[in-house]
C-alpha cells in the first residue's frame, strides 16, 4: 500500500532529455490560442540574443510544439537551423492538448512584489543590463523605478518638540521681510503680518 501511495504522489514519468531538432521540422499547433504580435517576438529575439536559449521548446512525438511556440518564431527571426527540444511522450493526445493551454494559463497567475521588482531592476540597470530587453515597456519601467518614491519632503515630519521655539503670534523681521508664525486664515494674524501695508497681491494653498 505505501509504495503504490509513493508511486501516486511521483506522478507521471514526464520529460527525460534534451534533443536538438531543425526549427523547419517543428509544427505548430494548429488551434493554439495564444498569439504572438510581431514586437513580442523581437523581444523573445532580443532576450536569446542576450542570454541563450535556455528554455527549451516542448513537442510530441511528432515533433508539434506543445510549448515555446513563441521562442519558435523568435529562432526563425535569428536564423536558427535547431534548438534544443524535449519530447513529452508520456502525455496522452487529450492531455498534450489540455497541457498547452495550462502552460499559458498558470503563468498569467502569477503576480510582482513591485518594491522588490522596482529594486531588482535598479540594480540590474546601475550593473550595465539593457532593461529593455527584459520584456518592459518604458512606461512600465517608469513606474517601477518609480514605485513607492513618493515626495521626500512628506517622508519623514518630525514631531512638534515639547517646548517650542516658535510660538503663534511670534513676528520676525528679517530686513525688508517679515515672517509670522500664525494662521493665514485669521484676520488679526495676517494683519499684525502685514503691519498697516495693503499687498497688491496674495498667493496662498486653500482655503
Amino acid at each position: 500500500m505505501a509504495k503504490a501511495v509513493a508511486k501516486q504522489a511521483q506522478g507521471p514519468t514526464g520529460a527525460q532529455s534534451i534533443a536538438h531538432r531543425a526549427v523547419a521540422d517543428l509544427v505548430p499547433y494548429a488551434r493554439n490560442a495564444r498569439t504572438h504580435s510581431d514586437a513580442q517576438v523581437a523581444l523573445i529575439a532580443g532576450s536569446i540574443r542576450e542570454f541563450g536559449f535556455n528554455n527549451p521548446v516542448l513537442v510530441d512525438g511528432a515533433n508539434g510544439i506543445i510549448a515555446g511556440h513563441g521562442r519558435v518564431l523568435a529562432a526563425r527571426k535569428l536564423g536558427f537551423d535547431r534548438v534544443p527540444v524535449i519530447e513529452l511522450a508520456h502525455l496522452s493526445e487529450a492531455q498534450k492538448r489540455a497541457y498547452i493551454l495550462a502552460d499559458n494559463r498558470l503563468a498569467e497567475q502569477a503576480g510582482w512584489d513591485k518594491d522588490l521588482l522596482g529594486l531588482e531592476l535598479a540594480d540590474l540597470g546601475e550593473m550595465g543590463i539593457d532593461l529593455g530587453d527584459l520584456g518592459f515597456d518604458g512606461a512600465e519601467l517608469d513606474a517601477l523605478l518609480n514605485h513607492g518614491a513618493g515626495d521626500p519632503r512628506e517622508e519623514a515630519t518630525p514631531e512638534p518638540p515639547a517646548d517650542p521655539v516658535s510660538r503663534p503670534s511670534d513676528l520676525w523681521v528679517l530686513g525688508n521681510h517679515r515672517l509670522i508664525c500664525g494662521d493665514a486664515t485669521n484676520s488679526d494674524d495676517v494683519s499684525r503680518l502685514l503691519g498697516g501695508v495693503r499687498p497688491h497681491l496674495m498667493v496662498s494653498d486653500p482655503p
